[in-house]
């Protein structure tokens, strides 16, 4: 595949920051919902006083609720006529939380919203500026709604670029923020629904822009999360717009018991590999901290990773000699960029071959599920099965305890 230098380098950096974008567990809401009557005074000489009578269900719009257990990015509330998604960290350093009304039919929104937009459910079209939504709505049974996408050069999906190639889907733009956003083309459209990402800088993000022209706009902060299962849990949120919160429950709770099942088997040895991850990168080489979502996954898949004492959840430059002092002699090597086999990781960097990992062919790749344009299944659809990912990283350090495991997203580099 032949990329311009100027190509590979912005590719390489977003994979790394992809790579090393805190999880918090958070109560699910009380399900019994009480409401203040007081007493009438004239039937019992009692002083006045509240008495709390609990909600008939048989009248609730709202029988399947979604609970957040996982994710720290996004809240859920259900009231008598309407539900409210509050997104708390848009992006990295957010000082501001976005919310959104959600009224079904039959249902109406409150007569105070302080801003917030509403939006009937379930919506019946969706313009996406991220592929990492691609999996949630294909899991939900409503790909078929995708109307618009910034681009589809890198996308997986062989549905979404089959609708692409069929004029299906209208493309909108927005660039690497989605500051360069079409928005004539978003009005001409009229989704009922754009979701996007945010950074925080005005100039690189969509949402701003969106705003102004008045279109209906929502932010998924879906990358900001560093538990595996925090990121997954983001299908509730999309789901709530599409009124599937019954589905994306069941679909989570299956996932999260075949995630803590190979979390619990990697748990049962005692060897424990050492690993690093990642590659220089014009003269910097980016190490996950020890709670980000690279040192989380390579910790439940029973690895001993090098760095697993950096806090923070972020990302640590490192010189290249640094990196080579501490993992010269490490085990497995991992998540080497654009890599396909170890002649052309030798050709990126000759000084390579000074790690033991290098030499013994312990270099593994997240590059088996990849498109001729470079579009990786694994930054698409792994934000939705953390499961698949755990999977192919304890057959990697423990094959013993899955000889018969067929990689889904991994290869090893020879």
């Amino acid at each position: 595949m032949k990329k311009s230098a100027i190509t590979f380098k912005l590719m390489t950096f977003l994979t790394v920051l992809l790579w090393t974008s805190c999880q918090v567990q958070q109560e699910p809401p009380d399900a019994n919902i009480y409401l203040p009557v007081v007493q009438n005074q004239e039937d019992q000489e009692l002083p006045d006083t509240e008495v709390f009578l609990p909600v008939i269900q048989g009248n609730d719009l709202f029988p399947n609720k979604a609970t957040v257990k996982y994710a720290q990015g996004f809240t859920i509330e259900y009231f008598d006529t309407y539900k409210r998604l509050t997104v708390t960290q848009p992006w990295s350093g957010a000082n501001e939380s976005f919310s959104y009304i959600l009224v079904p039919e039959g249902g109406s929104a409150p007569d105070e919203t302080n801003g917030s937009l509403v939006v009937q459910t379930p919506i019946k079209s969706i313009v996406t500026m991220s592929t990492t939504y691609f999996p949630f709505l294909e899991d939900l049974n409503q790909l078929d709604t995708l109307v618009g996408v910034d681009d589809v050069t890198y996308v997986y999906n062989e549905k979404v670029r089959t609708k692409a190639a069929n004029g299906e889907l209208t493309i909108v733009g927005g660039g690497a923020g989605g500051g360069t956003v079409n928005l004539e083309l978003l009005i001409e459209l009229d989704p009922d629904l754009i979701m996007t990402s945010a950074s925080g800088v005005p100039e690189l993000d969509a949402h701003p822009k969106l705003i102004e022209a008045d279109l209906p706009v929502v932010l998924n902060g879906d990358y900001l999360e560093n538990s595996p299962l925090g990121r997954a849990e983001w299908s509730k949120f999309i789901a709530a717009f599409f009124d599937q919160e019954a589905l994306a429950e069941e679909q989570f709770d299956q996932l999260v018991a075949r995630y803590q099942d190979l979390v619990h088997l990697a748990a049962s040895v005692s060897y424990h590999p050492t690993v690093f991850t990642n590659t220089d990168f014009q003269g910097s080489w980016y190490v996950p901290a020890g709670e980000s979502y690279a040192a989380i996954l390579l910790k439940d898949a029973g690895a001993d990773y090098l760095w697993a004492d950096q806090p923070g959840t972020g990302a640590v430059p490192l010189a290249f000699e640094a990196v080579l002092e501490q993992a010269n002699a490490a085990d497995f090597w991992l998540n080497v960029g654009f890599a396909s086999d170890l002649t052309s990781l030798l050709e990126m960097e000759e000084r390579y071959e000074n790690f033991s990992a290098f030499t013994t062919g312990q270099v593994y790749n997240y590059n088996k599920r990849v498109t001729d344009t470079g579009g990786m299944d694994y930054f698409e659809s792994g934000v939705a099965n953390p499961d698949l990912i755990l999977a192919d990283l304890v057959a990697i350090f423990h094959p013993e305890l899955m000889p018969s495991h067929e990689f889904y997203y991994y290869t090893q580099l020879h």
